[in-house]
């Protein structure tokens, strides 16, 4: 299972660094865990191995997308946010599809919480060729898609547009419109729920192992990201 960080949510979706208890999985003996986190399904939802609810399953994985909104407090912009939750057979293709959508040259963030106690670091690299980026992205899909400690975000500057794959697994899309993005999700059989709840909305608990860290630290280099180059941590 390699190692887990447990990070806990608001029930209002904010994200906090602090350490709340008593959590579902503190009381739960190895045996209990071992067995919760082996689950990967419900009902027709396929989880990846990153991310797992809550052990009473406060939140229920389930596909689908809805509309949000960032807003920045310094600034007082408001940032339409599209997002959505995808079964794990999909996920890789729709994230490429919704890519694919930012144009011909992008730039890219890497996300990475591994051995940073629960803080992350963004890694930047700017002005890669579209069909170069996906093919890099392809090459570590599993990297993407199962562990708990990465994430990434396509970006285009001059269209004010971002598409995540976060360390959910979830797809998150900001800025307008939203209309094209919107489009492929439903052509990829992800469609609108209004009470769609995510497992950011709930205490769940991320998963990753030394593997996934050289695996990152590869795709970093791949990428062109100079280790010393984050943002700082959350």
């Amino acid at each position: 299972m390699g190692f887990l960080k447990r990070i806990l949510r608001s029930t209002g979706g904010d994200e906090t660094n602090e350490v709340l208890s008593p959590g579902s999985f503190e009381t739960l003996s190895e045996e209990e865990l071992q067995t919760h986190m082996g689950i990967n399904t419900y009902g027709v939802f396929e989880l990846t191995d990153a991310i797992r609810p809550s052990y009473d399953l406060q939140v229920v994985p389930r596909q689908g997308y809805r509309f949000d909104e960032y807003i920045d407090d310094v600034n007082n912009v408001r940032t339409p946010v599209l997002m959505a939750s995808a079964t794990r057979r999909q996920l890789m293709e729709l994230f490429l599809d919704l890519i694919d959508a930012l144009g011909d040259v992008v730039d890219v963030v890497l996300e990475t919480s591994h051995h940073s106690n629960g803080h992350h670091q963004d890694l930047y690299r700017e002005h890669i060729d579209m069909p170069v980026l996906k093919s890099i992205l392809l090459e570590h899909e599993d990297l993407l898609l199962n562990d708990g400690c990465t994430g990434i975000a396509v970006i285009n500057p001059s269209k004010r547009q971002e598409v995540q794959l976060d360390e959910h697994k979830l797809l998150i899309v900001y800025g307008r419109p939203l209309e094209q993005f919107e489009q492929r999700l439903i052509a990829g059989d992800v469609y609108p729920d209004e009470k769609i709840k995510f497992i950011t909305e709930a205490e769940h608990v991320h998963s990753s192992s030394e593997s996934f860290y050289d695996q990152f630290n590869i795709l970093k280099n791949r990428l062109g990201m100079d280790s010393d180059d984050y943002a700082g941590a959350c």
